[in-house]
């Protein structure tokens, strides 16, 4: 047996040696151009081979041997940040129809915080968005099975199916004494990226949702008719990327290039590679993808100097912070509402073969006047006055294993949603059907939806212009002016 085992070892040893060189995997730091190179760790591989080993020959069930490899793989990258991840094929396609705007599931931009989902967005008007689901929701159990113990992709597997089939969700909520249950009908979601609408002459109102291939483009668009629909001058234009989880960088670029100067610079990346260092600048090089025709051109030069106000919150994530950032340095546009969510980290998708990919974080993001988002987020320049609660939310730092700002800027949540406590509390109290009827009545509230004659924000935002000072709910903000 031990043989065997250290046979094993030595072919496991070899493959990995073999695969970390031939995807230029063995540390490089290239510094002044001088190349040190690391060699591989062997005493750490020796050790992973017998643990291989060990699993193949005494584990309680045979294993495969891609099972254990693809398993060794993800624990790799989901110890590094909670963004870095595998995708196998299934989710590597996914990942691509997703950014056309199309897919299958619940609408929902999830992460693994100690063994269970918190929900870092939900996605406008999507099942999960219309059934209540908020911003930090734990998810404990997914119909009777509990999540602990669960991978992130295993979870979303079953998140994900067929349209028209259903699926229950157990939620803990911070500030709810009981789990909450949601029963959900998956189905396709159709994600429309830009809706816009005319508030009342003068004032036009845009909204993006989360940033796809198309909307530069649906941008542009909606820019052209709101402009050609009034008859007057346009006194102010509301740009709304309130719970825009993000999405593709270059999307960001085009909708930042819209109202800024040509060639103004958009974001910058810093990374450890020379592809990680980029600058960004709205010039069509930059937001352009696959196409030759420049939709942003002919746009109403009026778009580039109309009054802007930028509505923000804490599920403003990735891409709508590399935007909302941009027009702020460049004081195109006054940001307001609460701090966003603070994902300052770029993604790239690295393929594989075979139809397989790694999604790695290779670098930071900054602002034109070199603010890092990461872990912090967008200051706004106006606070919402409105009691929303929105500073209690799940934020980038809330996450284990975020990548850091570079200052010692980490905060604790609340010991109340400790994870670790919640979760056995909510497998209990979740065994009878009763709980489904106790948590109906708490989640009757529909959420609200921005841009309607109820949403404050955008109240706020049209005082702001019509030079109207309000008054703060919140004593804490009571120094604080608006100011025309």
């Amino acid at each position: 047996m031990s043989h065997i085992i250290k046979k094993s070892g030595l072919l496991i040893i070899g493959l990995i040696a073999g695969i970390m060189i031939s995807l230029n995997f063995s540390a490089i730091a290239k510094k002044d151009s001088v190349e040190a190179v690391h060699p591989l760790p062997i005493e750490e591989l020796r050790t992973f081979a017998q643990v291989f080993g060990r699993i193949k020959s005494d584990y309680v069930e045979s294993v495969e041997d891609k099972k254990l490899i693809t398993e060794a793989i993800n624990g790799m990258l989901v110890g590094l940040d909670p963004h870095s991840s595998y995708l196998d094929k299934d989710e590597y396609k996914e990942l691509q129809i997703g950014t056309q705007g199309e897919f299958g599931g619940l609408g929902i931009q999830v992460t693994m915080e100690d063994g269970v989902v918190k929900v870092i967005s939900p996605i406008e008007d999507t099942p999960a968005f219309r059934a209540g689901i908020k911003t930090g929701d734990l998810i404990v159990k997914l119909d009777d099975k509990v999540v602990k113990g669960m991978t992130l992709n295993d979870a979303i597997k079953m998140m994900r199916g067929k349209p028209k089939t259903s699926i229950k969700i157990t939620i803990v909520r911070e500030g709810e004494s009981d789990p909450l249950i949601f029963n959900l009908v998956r189905d396709i979601i159709k994600i429309q990226s830009v809706k816009s609408k005319m508030i009342e002459p003068g004032y036009a109102y845009i909204r993006i949702t989360q940033f796809q291939e198309q909307t530069g483009e649906n941008l542009a668009q909606a820019i052209n008719t709101l402009f050609s629909q009034n008859k007057g001058d346009m006194k102010g234009l509301i740009l709304d990327l309130r719970n825009d989880p993000g999405g593709l960088l270059n999307g960001a670029v085009a909708v930042s290039a819209a109202f800024l100067p040509e060639n103004a610079l958009v974001v910058y990346t810093e990374g450890r590679s020379v592809d990680a260092k980029m600058k960004l600048h709205a010039s069509p090089e930059h937001y352009l993808r696959g196409s030759d025709v420049d939709f942003l051109k002919g746009l109403p030069q009026e778009a580039k100097t109309v009054p802007m106000i930028t509505l923000v919150n804490g599920g403003s994530a990735s891409a709508s912070e590399i935007v909302a950032g941009a027009l702020q340095d460049h004081k195109r546009s006054i940001v307001m509402g609460s701090q966003t969510f603070g994902k300052g980290s770029v993604q790239t998708i690295l393929p594989l073969g075979n139809n397989t990919a790694i999604k790695l974080t290779t670098a930071r993001y900054y602002t034109p006047n070199g603010q890092s988002i990461q872990a912090k987020g967008i200051t706004p320049d106006i606070k919402d006055e409105t009691d929303t609660g929105d500073e209690e939310r799940l934020r980038e730092s809330d996450l284990n294993r975020h990548l850091s700002n570079g200052k010692t800027d980490k905060k604790k949540s609340p010991a109340s949603m400790d994870p670790a406590i919640q979760i056995e509390k909510a497998i209990q109290e979740t065994s009878g059907e009763t709980k489904e009827e106790k948590a109906k009545a708490k989640k009757n509230k529909k959420p609200l939806e921005f841009g309607s004659e109820d949403d404050q924000l955008l109240v706020q935002a049209m005082n702001y212009f019509k030079g109207i000072k309000t008054t703060p709910k919140k004593k804490s903000d009571k120094n604080e002016k608006t100011e025309s």
